[in-house]
């Protein structure tokens, strides 16, 4: 095994001949968890109405930059690190310190080599200097941190948390109803570019809920996304943001096979508000062209829309289409009386499918296909025919006064005072 002897921050590197095996490699490992415990927890958290969590957050402080954990490979030196998590379903990483040198990479993967994502670079380095992986479905994971021996210095990199989960998607306190369409299903004839702006999210590496790109007046794809404030993307948090695309079953009705390999890491906070529970954000980078994403467009023009439509991900399962043929109304949170300057938009009773927990923050589109609110909650499931909230786009759009409350300084920079954008 070669060893790594670190002075400041310039390391003298001593090989010899071979990788060592697995089993010799460095473990940080962790008990299986009490899903019985969680699952009472995670049932009281999510009728006070946050967001569905989905694994165990273990603070860690992990730096490969003063390890002597290095093997030569080439020219190029390797550290690796196990990561062990008794019957987990999933583990996801936090470096909330990462900087990489032009040539390194840093590799997760599954030891079975059943599982991994793509290689993160420094095209991955952003303004927070963090990074947030996606889930792994694995209980045990390998980190590989690969850097060129004249690029040691460079980098900054130290993991800081290990999240264990214990559910994966579309496993919140129920399982999403039977009643939930597809949106593979022909009821999502003509609504496919709005499919396309829905993504489910995790924050924090440990909670779930929905969200969607949103267009701007200048129809220029600034990648903007928003979800519900609840859904706590704060300032703090949004570097934790991870966005994953088209997580959808392949066909109507078939089975939960949507995949988790179309994804974003990194955002911004700009802008949120409690009152109509938004949050709008920049995502550190535009989505792959690959993934076909779209923005969704919007109304602020506070009209009522005379049926509307709900594309979201219950209980963060595959994505979901739902139909109102109702005309909405204004009201307060929870509230059937129609009020002056309401705060949200409330959906009757869904005649089409329904929504659930992890279904926060995703899009309500009108009939003319914009968007007029994001879902903050309410009593709606497949057994009730009750009514859900949004938030409205017509408040957030002054929100509280402030640039960090509202939405017209972000959604229209240069004050057009246009009331509505389409899909892009």
């Amino acid at each position: 095994m070669r060893k790594l002897i670190m002075t400041g921050a310039i390391a003298t590197l001593i090989a010899s001949s071979a990788f060592a095996s697995i089993n010799k490699i460095k473990t940080t490992s962790f008990p299986a968890i009490d899903v019985n415990k969680a699952h009472k927890e995670d049932v009281f958290n999510e009728k006070l109405g946050n967001a569905p969590r989905f694994a165990i957050v273990h603070d860690v402080n992990i730096n490969p930059m003063t390890s002597t954990d290095w093997e030569k490979s080439g020219n190029n030196w390797v550290w690796r690190h196990r990561i062990f998590a008794d019957r987990a379903v999933s583990i996801n990483l936090a470096f909330e310190t990462y900087k990489l040198s032009p040539n390194a990479k840093l590799d997760i993967y599954a030891v079975n080599q059943k599982n991994d994502v793509r290689s993160f670079t420094a095209a991955d380095n952003n303004y927070s200097n963090q990074l947030w992986t996606p889930v792994l479905m694995d209980q045990e994971v390998m980190v590989e941190l690969t850097v060129p021996a004249s690029e040691m210095a460079q980098n900054q990199i130290v993991l800081t948390k290990i999240n264990q989960g214990y559910r994966t998607f579309g496993q919140t306190t129920e399982k999403a109803g039977s009643c939930n369409v597809d949106v593979a299903c022909e009821q999502s004839e003509g609504w496919e570019n709005e499919v396309n702006t829905v993504a489910v999210i995790s924050t924090g590496g440990s909670t779930f809920c929905t969200g969607f790109m949103v267009n701007n007046t200048r129809n220029d794809k600034t990648p903007f996304f928003m979800t519900a404030n609840h859904c706590r993307v704060s300032s703090s948090r949004a570097p934790s943001l991870v966005t994953y695309w088209n997580y959808q079953a392949s066909r109507c009705g078939g089975s939960r096979n949507g995949r988790k390999t179309q994804f974003n890491t990194g955002a911004v906070h700009l802008a949120s508000s409690s009152k109509s529970d938004f949050t709008l954000v920049k995502l550190n980078k535009q989505p792959k062209p690959e993934f076909n994403v779209q923005y969704a467009g919007w109304d602020r023009s506070g009209e009522n829309a005379t049926m509307a439509v709900a594309i979201h991900h219950p209980a963060t399962d595959e994505k979901s289409i739902s139909f109102e043929y109702q005309p909405t109304t204004n009201t307060k949170y929870l509230k059937e009386e129609i009020v002056a300057n309401a705060t949200h938009v409330r959906v009757e009773d869904w005649d089409v499918g329904t929504t659930e927990p992890g279904s926060s923050g995703s899009p309500l589109f009108d009939q003319n296909h914009r968007v007029i609110g994001q879902l903050h909650g309410g009593y709606a499931s497949c057994s009730s025919q009750t009514s859900d909230w949004y938030g409205r786009i017509h408040v957030s759009w002054e929100g509280d006064g402030t640039p960090s409350s509202r939405l017209k300084d972000h959604l229209d920079a240069e004050n057009t005072g246009d009331m509505f954008t389409d899909t892009l």
